[in-house]
């Protein structure tokens, strides 16, 4: 007697609910297409034109993930707003640089594949897309038993957008004088979240369910808040703008330097804004230091936009008109490449 034949499925890898989510997210892929994108959904490769009348286009891409927020969303049992997130963390990244997003391209791995699961993530990312006017052309839904342990999973992104080379935003046009503008974040965005979950958990206690602390909002509603995109905030004023900065991993020290040149540093009046309250509570229950804050997290600025004061009146118009919080952060002074934090926090 021989032992039965092995089967993927038995083996961990279940063909159908593949076949089953691709059937679910062709709806939600096909809502972000644009007039650039060409072919159809499940394709072995995305397509999307170049746009008509451009003349030196540069295209600029740039990958990312969400980290450990994404167990934020497994333990809520929550998972349509983490892609959204996602989307909007790698369109701010180029926006830097003064590109717009042409495409996007996701990345979903599973110990177990669920095909609500994968339904609901693919809904977050065509969210982002449609917000940002960005085409999701492609994407990859891995099931890897053994590698990933249900219930989790990973995602991540990868986006192509484009600007005229003569209209690239980079640090060489910031100088001494020039003023910063703050624009404010929407919470923890996509960072900090090994620190905040570990302080939610162990110190505060938090189910996902509980209301967070000084907030009407529960748990899960504050850490999953979306990731803000500030495209539309400042696409119109690019023209003005003498270099940004993405406030992402590293806070504003780790960031707002990689938009200085080497003989210049940024000062950052910190009481100039008044920090969130969820910057304060996870900073009071874990007993965590200022420096340290201001590291691990954005407080409260999402986005950080170097320029002279006449443009920096145009930057705040732009971003009050997108309906986003902006306010005079600080100001370029001469040094040494370093970003200064003063005042209280």
């Amino acid at each position: 007697m021989t032992d039965a034949g092995l089967t993927y499925a038995g083996a961990g890898v279940d063909i159908d609910a593949a076949e089953s989510s691709r059937h679910r997210i062709k709806a939600l892929v096909e809502s972000t297409f644009t007039a650039g994108t060409r072919g159809a959904f499940g394709g072995f490769g995305g397509m999307f034109r170049v746009p008509a009348g451009a003349r030196a286009p540069l295209l600029v891409s740039s990958a990312d993930g969400v980290g450990t927020k994404i167990k934020v969303a497994i333990e809520a049992g929550r998972h349509d707003t983490i892609g959204h997130c996602l989307v909007n963390h790698c369109v701010n990244d180029i926006l830097v640089q003064g590109a717009e997003p042409l495409f996007f391209l996701d990345y979903v791995a599973f110990g177990k594949l669920l095909p609500e699961v994968v339904e609901q993530v693919v809904a977050g990312v065509a969210a982002g897309c449609r917000e940002n006017g960005c085409s999701l052309v492609g994407g990859e839904t891995a099931e890897m038993p053994g590698l990933y342990t249900p219930p989790d999973y990973d995602l991540a992104g990868f986006i192509v957008g484009w600007v005229e080379e003569e209209q690239v935003i980079t640090r060489d046009r910031v100088r001494a004088g020039d003023v910063l503008v703050g624009l404010a974040s929407s919470g923890l965005h996509t960072n900090g979240y090994s620190l905040a979950r570990r302080i939610v958990n162990e110190r505060l206690k938090l189910a996902p369910g509980d209301t967070f602390p000084g907030d009407t909002r529960s748990t899960a509603d504050v850490l999953l808040a979306v990731h803000r995109s500030y495209l539309k905030a400042l696409a119109p004023v690019r023209g003005v703008i003498h270099a940004m900065a993405h406030i992402t991993g590293g806070g504003l020290p780790g960031n707002l330097d990689r938009s200085l040149p080497p003989t210049l540093d940024a000062a950052v009046d910190t009481a100039s804004w008044d920090i969130p309250n969820v910057f304060r509570v996870l900073g009071d229950a874990g007993g965590v230091a200022r420096d340290e804050m201001f590291r691990a997290f954005n407080m409260g600025v999402g986005m950080v936009v170097i320029t002279d004061a006449l443009g920096a009146a145009q930057v705040r118009a732009s971003a009050t008109a997108a309906g986003v919080e902006s306010w005079m952060l600080g100001e370029v002074v001469a040094g040494t490449g370093r970003v200064i934090l003063s005042g209280g926090m």
